[in-house]
C-alpha cells in the first residue's frame, strides 16, 4: 500500500508500528487501571489503619479511665514517631460524651468531639484532612483520629507506583520480542523474494509455497499462474520462431534459386518459367506466414471473445458459394439443412475451418473427384464439415493429421501442415470436436462436431 506520497510503505514497519502502538496503548490502559486500583486499595488500607487505631484508643480511654494522663506522654510519642513511605502519621483526640476534651496529641486538627461518627474531610492548616470520629458504645468516650490527605496521597502514590513499576520495565523487551516475532513471521516473504530475486529469465518453474504463511498462499499462487502463463507465452513464441524459420527456409531458398537462374539465364521461356517459380514461392511464403500470424493470434485465446448464436447450415452456403471452380474438373456440392442449426460460436472463425477443411480436400484428391460441403443433424448432434469420394488417409495417419506441418505420406501438393492445426485451435476454442474418418464407401471425412445439441426455440 502506497503512502500519502505515492512511496510504498514497509510491512515490515506497518506491522511493528500496529502491534508496537497496540501493545503499549494496552500497557498504558492496563498501568492506568491498575495505578487506579492500587491507589483505592492504599486508600482504603489507610481507613482501616484509622478505624483500628480509633478502637484501641477507645478502649485504652475506656479501660483506663483513671489514668489517661499517664497515656498522654507514650501516646505523644507514638504520634512524633516517623511514619514510613507507607503510612501517614497519625493524629487524635480522645473525650468525653458531652463533647469535653481529654487528650489530645500535639498536630491534631481543632474539631467538634460531637461530629457524626464517621469519616469526613476537614480543613487544617490549610490541608485537606481525612477524619474519623467513634464513640463508645454508653457514648461515654469519643474520639477522632486524623491523617492528611496530602501525606495519604503520597503514600497511596508510592503504593501504585510500585504497582506500575514492572509493566515500565517490560515494555522495551516487549517490543523487542514484537520485532522478534515479526522479523521471524516475515521470514518466508523475505525468503520468497530473494528466490523470485535470484532466478533468471529462464528459470519460470512454480515457486515453493509449503514453507509460506497461509495469508502468502493466494500470492503465491496468483505468481505461479503468472509464471505457467509467461511460459506458455515463452514457449508459443519459441515454437512460432522455430515454426516460421523451417517453413520459411525452403521458400525462400527456392525463390533465391530461381531469381539467379532467371538473372543468370539469356532464355526467355526459361526466364519466365524462373519468375513463375519465384511468385509461385513468394505466394507459399506469403501463405505460410498468414497462417503462421493467425495461429499465432489464437494460441493465447481461452475461449471464444465474440461468441453469438451461428447458423451452420449459413455458414456451409457461404463458403460453397465464395468457392471459385476448380481448373482440374473437381466437383463440389453443398448438402446444408433447411432449417438452422445454431450453435454458439464465432462466425468467421468456423468459416476458416470450414475454408481450410475444403482447400484440404481440393489439395489431397484427385482430379474429377467429388467433394461435399456439408452443415447436418443427426438425432442430438450437428456437424459441419467436408467429406470428398478421395482414397482416404492411412489409418496410423489420422491421429497426426493436426499436427502442425504434418503433410503426410501421401500428399501429392504443396502445403504449409498448418490449416487442419488451426483448425483444431478453432475448435477447441469452440469447445467442439475436430474428427477425421475413412468412410465406409471409400472417401474421406473432416468435420467438427458438436454432441449433446439441441434445436433453440427460435430453430
Amino acid at each position: 500500500m502506497p503512502d500519502r506520497r505515492g512511496r510504498p510503505q514497509s510491512l515490515r514497519r506497518r506491522l511493528l508500528r500496529t502491534v508496537g502502538i497496540a501493545a503499549m496503548l494496552a500497557l498504558a490502559a492496563s498501568g492506568a487501571l491498575s495505578y487506579r486500583q492500587a491507589q483505592h486499595e492504599a486508600e482504603e488500607l489507610m481507613d482501616g489503619h484509622l478505624a483500628q487505631s480509633a478502637r484501641l484508643l477507645l478502649a485504652l480511654a475506656s479501660d483506663r479511665q483513671d489514668h489517661l494522663a499517664d497515656l498522654a506522654r507514650p501516646l505523644a510519642t507514638l504520634a512524633a514517631a516517623e511514619a514510613s513511605g507507607y503510612e501517614a502519621p497519625l493524629e487524635f483526640q480522645i473525650g468525653r460524651g458531652d463533647g469535653s476534651l481529654l487528650l489530645r496529641s500535639q498536630d491534631a486538627p481543632n474539631a467538634s468531639l460531637l461530629a457524626t461518627p464517621g469519616y469526613t474531610v476537614i480543613e487544617h492548616d490549610g490541608h485537606p484532612w481525612r477524619l474519623l470520629t467513634v464513640a463508645s458504645s454508653a457514648a461515654e468516650y469519643r474520639v477522632q483520629v486524623g491523617q492528611s490527605i496530602r501525606l495519604r496521597d503520597r503514600a497511596a502514590l508510592e503504593l501504585a507506583s510500585q504497582a506500575v513499576l514492572p509493566m515500565a520495565l517490560i515494555s522495551p523487551m516487549l517490543l523487542l520480542l514484537i520485532y522478534l516475532a515479526v522479523r521471524r513471521a516475515l521470514k518466508p516473504l523475505d525468503d520468497l523474494a530473494g528466490d523470485v530475486a535470484a532466478r533468471s529469465p529462464a528459470n519460470l518453474e512454480a515457486l515453493p509455497g509449503h514453507r509460506a504463511p497461509l495469508e502468502a498462499q493466494p500470492l503465491i499462487s496468483a505468481l505461479n499462474r503468472l509464471l505457467i502463463k509467461l511460459r506458455e507465452t515463452l514457449d508459443r513464441e519459441r515454437r512460432f520462431t522455430a515454426d516460421a524459420a523451417h517453413e520459411l527456409r525452403t521458400p525462400l531458398a527456392a525463390v533465391r534459386v530461381q531469381a539467379q537462374v532467371a538473372q543468370l539465364t539469356v532464355d526467355t521461356d526459361d526466364r519466365r518459367r524462373a519468375l513463375a517459380q519465384v511468385l509461385a514461392g513468394s505466394d507459399r511464403a506469403t501463405r505460410v506466414v498468414e497462417q503462421l500470424l493467425r495461429l499465432a493470434r489464437l494460441d493465447p485465446l481461452a475461449d471464444v471473445a465474440r461468441a453469438a448464436d451461428v447458423d451452420l447450415a449459413e455458414i456451409a452456403r457461404q463458403v460453397f458459394a465464395e468457392r471459385p471452380p476448380d481448373g482440374e474438373g473437381r466437383q463440389i456440392r453443398l448438402r446444408a439443412a433447411d432449417r438452422p442449426l445454431q450453435v454458439s460460436g464465432d462466425a468467421e472463425l468456423l468459416r476458416i475451418v470450414l475454408g481450410n477443411l475444403l482447400d484440404n480436400g481440393m489439395r489431397h484428391t484427385l482430379p474429377g473427384s467429388t467433394i461435399t460441403v456439408f452443415a447436418r443433424r443427426d438425432r442430438h448432434q450437428v456437424a459441419l464439415g467436408v467429406a470428398d469420394d478421395g482414397p482416404g488417409v492411412a489409418p496410423d495417419e489420422l491421429p497426426r493429421l493436426a499436427e502442425r506441418f504434418y503433410r503426410g505420406r501421401a500428399a501429392r501438393s504443396e502445403g504449409s501442415g498448418l490449416g487442419l492445426a488451426i483448425s483444431q485451435r478453432i475448435a477447441e476454442l469452440h469447445g467442439t470436436c475436430l474428427e477425421f474418418e475413412n468412410l465406409p464407401g471409400g472417401g474421406f471425412e473432416a468435420r467438427l462436431r458438436w454432441p449433446g445439441w439441441r434445436r433453440s426455440p427460435a430453430g
